[in-house]
C-alpha cells in the first residue's frame, strides 16, 4: 500500500461526535456490563451442557461449533475489559479480563499493551504490533495458514511459557513499564491452566476438556477470520475515517462481540463503553470510508486481491 501517510486530521476527527454527546457517550455502567457478562456467561453454561449431552453423537459436532463461537467470542469481554468499558470501577474489569483472556489463551496484561500499541500506532507497518506479529494475507497459502489459527497458537504458547519466567521473547513492541505485570499475570494464567489440569486428572473428569478446550480449537480459526477484516485493505495512514473497517453483520453477532463489529468508532473514540458504540455508528457512519454489510463480504475483497 506504500509508505505510512501521516494526515494529521485526528483533532478535526474528534469533533464529528457533539462534545455534549460525546461526554454523555464516555459514560459507563455497572448494569449494562453485568447484564452483557450474565448473558455472555449464561450462553456458555448451556453450551457446554449441550456438548456434554451429545458428546456420544454424531451432534456434538455442532454442539461443539456453537461453544466455539461462544468460547471465542469471549474475545469482546476482553478487548472491552482492557479498556476498562465493562464496569465504572477497575477491580471487576480486571477480574473479567483475566478470565476472558485465559479462555482464549491470552495473557489479558500482555493483551492490553499491546492492544494500546495498536490504537497509538494504528496501520503503521513500523510501529503497530497487529501488523508486526501477523502476515497480512496475499496469497491463497497465507490466508488459509492464518485462518488454521496455528500462527496463534504459536504465539500464544510462548506467552503462557516464557512471560511467567520473567522474560519477553522477541517482543520489543509493548511499554517498558506494562512489563511487571506482563510476567506477573502470566504466573497466574500458567497456575490456572495448571489448576485445571491437575483438578481434571484428581476428580476423573473430561468436562474441562469437552466443555471449553475442544470448543476452543475448533472455533479458534472463525475468531481469526473475524479479526482479519478489522483493518485489511484499509490504507497505512493515521486517517482514523479510513484505516479500520466497521462491520454491521447482524444483531446475533453484534452481541456476542460486544459490540466490536463497530470497530472504526472504537478505534476513533476507545473510551466509549460497548454499549453506546451504536449510537455513536450513528454520528460517525457518514464520514467512515469502509463499512461493510457483512464479514463474507469483507472476506470476498479480500480474496479478490490475492495474486
Amino acid at each position: 500500500m506504500g509508505a505510512y501517510q501521516v494526515t494529521g486530521q485526528r483533532a478535526r476527527q474528534m469533533r464529528a461526535v457533539p462534545a455534549p454527546v460525546l461526554k454523555r457517550l464516555y459514560g459507563r455502567s455497572d448494569i449494562k456490563g453485568l447484564v452483557q457478562t450474565s448473558a455472555h456467561l449464561l450462553l456458555l453454561a448451556a453450551g457446554g451442557w449441550l456438548v456434554l449431552a451429545t458428546r456420544d453423537s454424531w451432534w456434538v459436532v455442532p454442539a461443539l461449533l456453537l461453544q466455539g463461537v461462544l468460547v471465542n467470542a469471549l474475545f469482546g469481554a476482553l478487548h472491552e475489559s482492557v479498556h476498562y468499558g465493562t464496569f465504572r470501577t477497575r477491580w471487576p474489569n480486571d477480574v473479567l479480563a483475566f478470565f476472558a483472556g485465559a479462555a482464549i489463551l491470552n495473557n489479558a496484561a500482555f493483551y492490553r499493551h499491546y492492544h494500546y500499541a495498536h490504537h497509538r500506532y494504528t496501520q503503521d507497518p513500523a510501529r503497530d504490533p497487529e501488523l508486526l506479529s501477523a502476515v497480512v494475507p496475499r496469497t491463497w497459502g497465507q490466508y488459509l495458514f492464518r485462518a488454521s489459527a496455528i500462527p496463534f497458537v504459536m504465539i500464544r504458547l510462548r506467552d503462557i511459557f516464557v512471560f511467567p519466567l520473567g522474560r519477553r521473547g522477541d517482543v520489543d513492541y509493548i511499554d517498558e513499564a506494562g512489563w511487571p505485570e506482563v510476567h506477573r499475570w502470566g504466573r497466574l494464567l500458567l497456575a490456572l491452566y495448571v489448576a485445571l489440569i491437575v483438578g481434571s486428572v484428581v476428580f476423573a473428569t473430561d468436562v474441562v476438556l469437552w466443555a471449553w478446550f475442544l470448543p476452543l480449537l475448533v472455533g479458534l480459526p472463525l475468531l481469526r477470520l473475524y479479526l482479519l477484516c478489522e483493518h485489511t485493505l484499509c490504507p497505512e495512514s493515521d486517517d482514523g475515517f479510513a484505516n479500520t473497517r466497521t462491520t454491521l453483520s447482524n444483531q446475533v453477532v453484534r452481541f456476542l462481540m460486544w459490540n466490536l463489529p463497530y470497530h472504526a468508532e472504537h478505534h476513533l473514540f476507545p473510551s466509549i463503553p460497548f454499549h453506546h458504540l451504536p449510537e455513536a455508528h450513528r454520528h460517525l457512519r457518514p464520514h467512515l470510508k469502509y463499512v461493510a454489510r457483512s464479514y463474507t463480504q469483507v472476506h470476498r475483497e479480500i480474496i479478490r486481491g490475492f495474486a
